[in-house]
């Protein structure tokens, strides 16, 4: 007994001893020293001796500046340690440093209880061990005996999940990689990264395993302790031996599970294995086999977005807008394809955070360079060669990618059978350079320019020309894991040029241009409140310079005047605000308004004309000056967006949206589909802005098991203040150019129908879209009206769309694809009769866009074949065979009238009347 008592006593006497060193006060002072020196300084002021690992203070490189009076030692150690992974134990003068992972002295209360009252952490200590990997058959990569440790383990436990978040890179590239899933084994939790990687997915505490799927890159399986709240970033390679076939890229359940309507995403890596016009990759082309986008007929540029205008497209290359994404007449995109990362087509449900168009956004942005290595790829066909290559700076940190392209195709013109187009000219180029930067994990920088440039000549006499350029610069910084900014700023510039040289008549030759320019400043925040709350919020401005064109004689000989039409100038701004909210497991919410405002700015010249009469010349009261910078005329408009999606069946759901869109730029052009002398006019005095709304209904279907995606949308428009023209109007050089316009209403509605298959060996999509698209041109005064102020079919109005893109894969390097569209005729006036008026005769039209011009369809078939997949060779290549027009269809671009012998008689034009073979050449390396 006396033994027991004597034991106690000193256990007693310890723990006193124990309690009395803890409450001792320090004082200490820190002036930009390591971690480590900071230990090395207690530990020799204190008399402690310290345990730890020396690489472990490598994480924490930052310098420590603080200062402590009369503190305890263990107040010190966790205002040190609080930002770290470190814990810490103290026993006698020892204090034992410890990784994630707390030490107990002694055993929680109930321990020997049930196993519900147990913690669920308590008294585990966890050893790591060297990070290998491990690569399974079934090509799966996992980390064996490891575990990687997120945040730091609490002796009291202040929640059972904790958020762990993160950015998934390409190993190969460094790059961020999208539409990631991440989940875990159990399917109890799942995450999905976004454009930049990132993800965010709620744990239980203790350990889990989570793993990582999609179908272009090798699953990772990963074991994670977690003990709060913490970050871990995910590297994942390219799984070579799966070739990349489907071009409407899957986002497996994404349709299903988002909120948003009319919204596509384009696989660039796919675009080789459609048969193209030439050979080319193009991406503005494919995407007008998706249901709800069309063009006007073959060769044109611009596109037709659910009964939109061309004009209503806003086309952004890294934030930056193209106005003519178009080279060789509409027949290729002005964007090299080796050069994309990414594109998004929103045709409804557009985000708040895009203004200025009222039909769709093409949302595209270019590839970061690659930070690891030298590489590149390109690609040589009939027409075109294109150069991409891309290179480390600064290893890991720092990048440059560069792609060229130019043509050769001339020798295309002087094969025509037309004579007038042998001596013909048309040449382009194209080049991009994007410089990345890491500074550090919560910032990082991007800039890119672009230039394009197209020549061509129709006659020995005339020489067109036309060019987009643009910079952007994107700075991106994370407040937070959960708050996060990117600001932008962006210059776009597009002009065109027509030198006229008669040598057999020098007095009419002259040179004739137009320039519009504009300066856009963006800042953008996106807020994770919560699992159930994504908020994002921003403001942006930009400001209009137009020169609406000039014409000076060239030449002394010269008779012409020389002609300055008066420089525009405006800005428009908009504020956002959006919120992503989860209101159940079934429920989602996106709700985003967007104010935008816009002001005329002079100096300018403005004619005021009566209220009761047509505008004219002599229906002029009053001219009004404005000085530089005073404003003209102002407009504004609320633009409320929401969607939602509800989901009826696990892999079935219902979406609706609504959407109101303003617009304060109009392109003004006499022909149906977008010209490159087309001229863009703001919003002013005597002409309003242009504004839309639409509404969206749609299934969405997921048949997991055969990778089948299935998609039914309705939609409906209605847009104010169209713009057309008066017969015989004057688009260019016009001073005045509000005489010749004519103001109106459209509608438009549509089905749009897309079954999807992404895999296997037989891949592919098929699309059908049945719309119409009408105008109404009505006023108080005869003049002002269009088939008596009814509705009649827009240029563009096509009821019947249908596209099949289908791929075949015989092996892993031979595959069949094909390309099939047809299309409805184009509206279309034709003349009906003639009339006797004061001894003339006169021909007698139809009223507007009464009949069609014959229907569209073409079949083009292409052999794709892969290079081996060795993966130690110098380049990796790719053959592409097709046949363009396979049936050698004379589809009609066109249908036009001559008077002959007293006769009308029509004749029609086509670009591509027979088969057009192509084979082209790719490697990447």
């Amino acid at each position: 007994m006396k033994k027991i008592l004597i034991t106690l006593l000193v256990v007693f006497l310890h723990q006193i001893s124990i309690a009395q060193v803890k409450g001792k006060k320090y004082s200490f002072t820190f002036n930009n020293v390591s971690l480590e020196k900071a230990i090395e300084t207690i530990e020799k002021d204190s008399g402690y001796q310290f345990y730890f690992d020396k690489d472990w203070f490598k994480n924490y490189p930052d310098p420590i500046t603080a200062n402590f009076n009369d503190s305890t030692l263990e107040s010190v150690l966790n205002d040190l340690f609080q930002n770290t992974s470190l814990n810490f134990y103290m026993s006698d003068e020892k204090i034992i440093l410890t990784k994630n992972s707390v030490i107990y002295d002694k055993l929680p209360e109930n321990y020997f209880n049930t196993e519900k009252n147990k913690p669920q952490n308590s008294a585990v200590v966890f050893q790591g061990s060297p990070v290998f990997e491990k690569e399974h058959n079934d090509g799966n990569i996992e980390n064996e005996n490891t575990i990687s440790f997120v945040g730091k383990e609490n002796k009291v436990s202040t929640g059972k999940t904790f958020e762990l978040t993160g950015y998934v890179k390409d190993a190969k590239t460094g790059k961020p990689v999208a539409d990631v899933i991440i989940r875990t084994k159990n399917n109890e939790a799942t995450a999905i990264t976004d454009q930049q990687g990132f993800y965010s997915i709620k744990l239980p505490i203790g350990i889990n395993t989570i793993e990582t799927e999609n179908f272009l890159f090798r699953k990772v399986i990963r074991k994670v302790m977690m003990y709060s709240n913490g970050k871990m970033d995910l590297t994942v390679s390219e799984n070579i031996n799966q070739l990349k076939e489907v071009i409407v890229k899957g986002k497996k359940s994404e349709t299903v599970k988002s909120a948003n309507t009319g919204v596509t995403s384009i696989n660039i890596e796919g675009l080789k294995n459609i048969p193209m016009v030439l050979g080319e990759r193009d991406i503005l082309k494919v995407a007008t086999t998706i249901p709800g986008i069309k063009t006007a007929g073959e060769g044109s540029s611009g596109f037709n977005v659910r009964g939109g205008k061309t004009d209503q497209n806003l086309i952004l290359l890294d934030n930056a807008v193209i106005y003519n994404p178009a080279h060789f007449f509409g027949f290729f995109s002005a964007i090299n394809p080796f050069t994309i990362g990414s594109a998004d087509i929103y045709k409804g449900s557009i985000p708040v955070e895009f203004g200025g168009r009222l039909s769709s956004v093409f949302d595209i942005t270019t590839k970061n360079g690659n930070t690891s290595k030298l590489s590149g790829e390109g690609g040589i066909g009939p027409v075109t060669s294109n150069i991409t290559v891309s290179t480390p700076i600064v290893k890991e940190k720092s990048s440059l990618l560069i792609g060229a392209r130019a043509t050769y195709s001339d020798w295309i013109l002087k094969t025509l059978d037309e004579k007038s187009l042998k001596n013909s000219k048309a040449s382009f180029y194209d080049g991009v350079v994007k410089y990345s930067h890491k500074i550090n994990d919560n910032n990082d920088i991007e800039a890119t320019g672009y230039y394009s440039h197209d020549a061509f000549s129709v006659s020995s006499d005339s020489l067109y020309k036309y060019s987009n350029r643009l910079f952007s610069l994107k700075w991106n910084h994370a407040f937070s894991i959960k708050h996060k900014a990117a600001l932008l700023l962006s210059n776009s510039q597009y002009k065109f040029n027509i030198d006229y040289e008669n040598e057999n008549n020098m007095t009419k030759s002259f040179d004739f241009g137009y320039k519009i320019d504009e300066n856009q400043v963006q800042l953008k925040f996106n807020y994770t409140l919560n699992d159930k709350h994504k908020i994002s919020y921003g403001i942006a401005s930009k400001l209009y310079k137009i020169n609406p064109g000039y014409l000076n004689p060239i030449g002394q000989e010269s008779l012409l005047t020389p002609v300055t039409i008066e420089k525009e100038k405006a800005i428009e701004s908009g504020i956002y605000l959006s919120d992503s909210y989860k209101v159940s497991e079934k429920l989602l919410i996106n709700a985003g308004l967007r104010y935008s405002f816009y002001a005329a700015l002079g100096s300018s010249t403005q004619r005021v004309y009566q209220n009761d009469a047509p505008m004219t010349d002599a229906t002029v009261t009053e001219t009004k000056e404005f000085g530089n910078n005073k404003v003209i005329k102002t407009y504004s408009g609320f633009e409320p967006r929401i969607s939602a999606r509800f989901f009826i069946t696990e892999d079935l759901s219902v979406k609706a949206s609504y959407d109101k869109t303003y617009q304060y730029l109009h392109l003004l052009s006499s022909n149906t589909t977008q010209s490159p002398t087309d001229t863009w006019k703001l919003s002013d005095l005597n002409i309003a802005p242009q504004n839309a709304d639409q509404y969206s209904l749609g299934f969405y279907k997921n048949f997991a098991e055969k990778d089948f995606e299935v998609s039914l949308e309705g939609y409906t428009k209605r847009i104010n203040n169209i713009l057309d023209y008066r017969v015989g109007a004057e688009l260019l050089l016009n001073e005045n150019i509000e005489t010749e316009l004519l103001k109106g209403k459209g509608k438009a509605y549509g089905i749009e129908f897309l079954i999807k298959k992404q895999s296997g060996k037989l891949n592919g999509w098929l699309g059908y879209t049945y719309s119409r698209t009408f105008i109404k041109l009505d006023s108080k005064f005869d003049s002002d009206k269009v088939n008596n102020g009814d509705y009649f079919p827009a240029n563009y109005d096509k009821p019947h769309d249908l596209s099949a893109v289908l791929n075949y894969k015989f092996t892993k390097r031979y595959s069949l694809s094909t390309n099939f569209i047809y299309q409805t005729g184009r509206p279309i006036t034709y003349p009906i009769g003639k009339y006797t008026y004061g001894n003339a005769e006169y021909t007698l039209y139809s009223d507007r866009n009464k009949f069609r011009i014959p229907d569209y369809y073409r079949l083009d078939i292409g052999v794709n074949i892969e290079g081996n997949h060795k993966i130690k060779k110098l380049a990796h290549s790719f053959w592409n065979i097709s046949i363009y027009n396979v049936l050698g269809r004379n589809n009609p671009y066109s249908v036009f009238f001559v008077t002959k012998d007293g006769e009308v008689k029509a004749y029609k034009t086509s670009i591509f009347s027979v088969p057009v073979p192509t084979i082209t050449y790719n490697f990447k390396f």
